[in-house]
């Protein structure tokens, strides 16, 4: 093979026990898929700090929540940038990658997201409900999510807690794209089945609303997922952008979109290289 092709690092978490969902398949796939195009290796999460110096890149992909091993992924972070090592997705993300404040700073700016509230004195500003979503600012994959009837909601100690409306919906859709362009759409027609999605044609109104959050994030390259909710009103409000290791269901989706999908993602890293 070529002496010049790039080196990638690609970090993943192969056996982790996802919920509805084959992290390793998904992986050992995409990786064998790149590697027309890279010389790369897989790592587990723990390892990329010390692993990263041969590469020209770390490409962060299925590497499990990060608060199973938070002190670990901050001095990957850390040593990432002291190195000047290039991360995919870039570590400047706004979404997910900066924690669950985004859902404030987009509430207070008036997006179309489920309205968000991490102090008490501001719980009326939330639209009644049956119930309340409570779960940790920097939680994930629904660690630490409890529903409270709103009588409860002022006894909590705060500090690291967001509070929602637990929302009434017809069912979630998620947009995948690969820097500002939109791969595909998946949906879960039975709200109570999260993950078993089936393809979904988003209309233009949806990628409307899909882009805010894409151009609001500002980042020029990586793989982002905007997860949505549909409510019986017909509306899309924002329930996740992940922008650190989203997981993309490419098994729900057909060969060509796969196919379609890793071009683009090689020609994604490629570019993001030479820049």
């Amino acid at each position: 093979m070529p002496a010049d092709r790039p080196r990638l690092l690609y970090v993943t978490d192969l056996t982790y026990p996802a919920k509805g969902r084959r992290y390793g398949d998904e992986d050992v796939h995409l990786a064998a898929r790149l590697r027309a195009d890279f010389d790369l290796a897989l790592c587990h999460p723990l390892d990329a700090a010390a692993l990263m110096p041969g590469f020209d890149a770390v490409v962060v992909r299925n590497s499990g929540p990060v608060l199973g091993y938070q002190k670990e992924y901050e001095a990957f972070r850390e040593r990432a940038l002291a190195l000047g090592t290039r991360v995919y997705n870039p570590l400047h993300g706004r979404g997910d990658m900066a924690g669950k404040q985004y859902l404030l700073d987009l509430t207070a700016a008036g997006y179309p997201v489920i309205p968000t509230v991490d102090r008490p004195e501001d719980l009326h500003r939330l639209p009644a409900a049956q119930q309340y979503a409570v779960k940790p600012e920097a939680g994930a994959d629904s660690i630490g999510l409890r529903f409270m009837a709103y009588e409860e909601l002022a006894g909590l100690t705060y500090g690291g807690l967001l509070v929602q409306p637990r929302v009434d919906f017809r069912y979630e859709v998620s947009f995948y794209f690969v820097d500002d362009l939109f791969q595909y759409a998946l949906y879960a027609p039975d709200p109570e089945r999260r993950w078993v999605l089936e393809p979904y044609e988003p209309t233009e109104d949806d990628l409307a609303f899909a882009r805010r959050f894409i151009d609001w994030n500002t980042l020029d390259h990586g793989i982002q997922r905007v997860d949505a909710c549909r409510t019986p009103e017909g509306g899309l409000l924002l329930v996740e952008l992940e922008d650190l290791n989203p997981y993309l269901s490419l098994d729900r989706v057909a060969e060509p979109v796969r196919e379609r999908f890793a071009g683009t993602l090689a020609r994604s890293l490629h570019t993001f290289l030479a820049a």
